[in-house]
């Protein structure tokens, strides 16, 4: 399973740990791998990483850091760094653990804000790639094992196949990262890690669907999600496989994917929606959308997507926005026209609704 959450933290912590023990009687004043502080401040530095990002989750700013920091002692040497790195490893842990559903936080990349398994996913990236950069200057071994890569890759970044042509799941988080090499591919300067967005819709937000939580979806799991049914209705899970095989192709655009339709007032999922891709070459990008049983009949879809139709429609790429429904689908076809939508000629066997940019 690829969701991310405290035991996540916890087996990174330890990771982490049994490794940089087995360096620590060894010069930690050198600069570590790759980067212009020393061993000792790369520690310091995943320390106040954990600390920062629960910090965050507890203090819950909307476009700002929370303005503190986090130093070792005057003195401190490895050890201490080391149980320094457990202490607030489990801080960040119980803080992930604790913080309700819904609650985001500003984080810049991409969409300024983060929720709880996001700020895990960079704990975990954080610990696990600077433990590297420590031990590649002291000449230790340092791959995690692979699930923990899989994990960081499926919620941090969806832009990047997670099994390359002559990659493991370790050497392509190093890759993705900018401290490794991958077959047939540039050598990375620059890059930066994807969370998911949220975008407003009424009483709903559209939750973006990451493929951590669409291959536990496809799996016939909740992605996460507390669920008005108990369980999404099947179209959702058809759509978490075609993002599962966009993601393992190297091909998914995060933005045009998955959404969870999520009920606010009481975090619970109502259904999904999203699209089939991103935009063709006409700029028309496809949508499609499903609701439980249960949340039926209030309105709900018809908000979501007029929400998401507005985004897209704002996106340069986008022209308009196109929906196949079946002829006998008299629910679905009654959501696309309270969104806007109008009828365009048939695509045999199936209604086609389309709507474009004013």
């Amino acid at each position: 399973m690829l969701l991310m959450g405290g035991d996540r933290i916890d087996e990174a912590v330890a990771h982490a740990a049994k490794v940089l023990r087995g360096v620590a009687g060894r010069d930690w004043s050198v600069p570590a791998g790759g980067l212009d502080w020393t061993c000792l401040k790369t520690a310091e530095h995943i320390a106040g990483d954990f600390v920062a990002y629960a910090g965050q989750l507890t203090g819950r700013p909307a476009d700002a850091y929370v303005p503190f920091g986090t130093v070792l002692d005057e003195g401190t040497g490895p050890d201490g760094a080391i149980r320094v790195i457990e202490a607030t490893g489990r801080i960040l842990a119980a803080v992930v653990r604790t913080t309700p559903r819904g609650v985001r936080a500003y984080h810049p990349y991409p969409c300024g804000s983060a929720d709880a398994a996001g700020f895990a996913a960079m704990g975990v990236a954080e610990v696990l790639l600077h433990t590297y950069d420590i031990a590649r200057a002291l000449d230790a071994d340092a791959e995690p094992p692979a699930a923990l890569c899989e994990a960081v890759l499926a919620h941090l970044f969806p832009h990047v196949s997670p099994a390359p042509s002559g990659g493991t799941p370790w050497t392509t988080l190093l890759w993705a990262t900018g401290r490794g090499t991958l077959p047939g591919r540039p050598r990375l300067t620059r890059w930066r890690w994807h969370n998911a967005a949220s975008l407003p819709a009424g009483p709903l937000a559209l939750r973006q669907v990451t493929p951590a939580a669409a291959a536990d979806l496809a799996a016939g799991g909740t992605g996460g999600l507390d669920w008005v049914d108990g369980s999404p209705f099947e179209g959702t899970r058809t759509a978490a496989e075609m993002v599962m095989k966009a993601y393992a192709a190297g091909v998914y655009r995060p933005e045009w994917g998955m959404y969870a339709l999520v009920r606010t007032a009481d975090e619970l999922a109502l259904g999904g929606m999203g699209f089939h891709g991103p935009p063709d070459d006409n700029g028309c990008v496809e949508v499609g959308y499903d609701l439980v049983e249960g949340a039926r009949g209030h309105g709900y879809a018809s908000q979501a997507l007029r929400s998401l139709s507005q985004w897209a429609l704002a996106q340069p790429e986008v022209t308009s926005l196109l929906a196949v429904v079946d002829p006998a689908n008299v629910a679905s076809q009654a959501v696309a026209t309270r969104a806007g939508f109008t009828r365009l000629p048939d695509r045999a066997p199936h209604l086609a609704y389309g709507l474009s940019r004013a």
